[in-house]
């Protein structure tokens, strides 16, 4: 019930705005064609930032137990190019907000996912959502 609570509560206070923003961004990532495996990174992210407490963000071989894009070497470069291009400040955007939502006690909770969103901005590929056990 809590989990509920507060993915509500997300949604109402910016959840909607940032998922919305990372679905726009892998789009024009897919119509650049070359952005492909960004696109689909972006939008794994777009659904952690709509719905996000009650799922965790793991390296995708520790979900599925198989080594894939995102695990290997092409990950890695992939990341690099991310990060160079987009990841940090798209994580600096995050942590900005995390700060602001830190001022407050009833923040905290909600500072702790955009810190997460942070992290996963700066080397999304080869990482996925899963629901917490």
């Amino acid at each position: 019930m809590i989990r509920l609570v507060l993915n509500v509560l997300w949604l109402i206070f910016g959840g909607w705005l940032s998922g919305l923003l990372w679905l726009f961004g892998g789009a024009i990532l897919a119509l650049t064609v070359v952005g492909l495996p960004w696109s689909f990174a972006a939008w794994r992210i777009a659904s952690y930032s709509f719905w996000p407490f009650g799922r965790e963000v793991v390296w995708r071989d520790a979900a599925t137990g198989r080594e894939d894009l995102g695990t290997g070497g092409v990950g890695v470069v992939l990341n690099v190019i991310w990060f160079i291009f987009a990841g940090w400040y798209l994580a600096l955007t995050h942590l900005i907000i995390a700060v602001v939502e830190f001022v407050s006690i009833i923040g905290i909770p909600f500072a702790l996912k955009d810190l997460e969103l942070a992290r996963l901005a700066l080397a999304p590929v080869g990482r996925t959502i899963r629901e917490k056990p």
